[in-house]
């Protein structure tokens, strides 16, 4: 289980950047190595984003995916910490796992050698976020939005996208985005997801209902990095 001394502590050294790895090489956690990457329909880049950097115009530029044109986002009004990018493992976790430092707003997802991707997040307004931790148990590209019960008695106009009318179809509109991961935990369903949205200005602040959102760009990335069942920890 991470906890806040431990976690704040070793959040530091992703600052150093990776010049350090070697010499904190020996602190990684053991486990399984990450398996081999292979995008079996990678998403298409269409053009740039806003100009700037061509690496972050890549990462963050227009793209066809599964036939829906996802727009380029104009990173340059997000801070530059939340880019998707490769750190210093700050979490101990095996290799595999995903942890959310909400805190923080980012989500890691741990690699082998002592490092971990990093992609900025934004989260659920207090009140409705979830710690713990879980399985992500099921996955889906271009999901449909069903949203809860207790969402729709908050919120009635949502009744249109509940179970019983079949939800809201895929698209660009949709909360959940171009990804969703599932997150389970004891074998039932938490209700909580990490899931692409089309707000990219939500990145790093608490806005959400509970989910765990990610750029539409960033979450069809961690889509294939993440093993099967792989572990999630959320840490408040």
């Amino acid at each position: 289980m991470i906890t806040k001394t431990s976690l704040s502590r070793r959040a530091l050294l992703s600052l150093s950047g990776l010049g350090a790895a070697a010499l904190l090489s020996g602190c990684a956690s053991s486990g399984a190595s990450m398996p081999t990457i292979t995008y079996r329909n990678p998403p298409q880049p269409l053009g740039p984003a806003t100009g700037g950097s061509a690496e972050l115009d890549a990462m963050y530029g227009e793209m066809m995916d599964n036939g829906y044109v996802i727009p380029a986002i104009p990173y340059q009004k997000i801070p530059s910490r939340f880019y998707r990018q490769r750190v210093l493992d700050p979490t101990g976790q095996p290799p595999g796992t995903i942890v959310v430092d909400t805190p923080s707003r980012f989500l890691y997802l741990v690699e082998s050698g002592g490092t971990a991707m990093r992609y900025g997040v934004g989260i659920g307004r207090q009140g409705f976020s979830w710690q713990g931790e879980g399985v992500i148990q099921w996955r889906q590209k271009w999901p449909k939005w069903t949203p809860p019960d207790e969402m729709i008695a908050r919120q009635p106009e949502l009744a249109q996208y509940s179970s019983a009318n079949g939800g809201k179809p895929p698209g660009l509109d949709n909360p959940l985005g171009a990804r969703a991961l599932y997150i389970f935990q004891g074998g039932e369903d938490t209700l909580y997801r990490l899931h692409g949205s089309p707000e990219w200005n939500s990145i790093g602040k608490a806005v959400s209902s509970g989910c765990v959102r990610l750029m539409n760009q960033d979450i069809i990335d961690l889509y294939e990095r993440v093993p099967t069942k792989a572990r999630i920890v959320v840490w408040q």
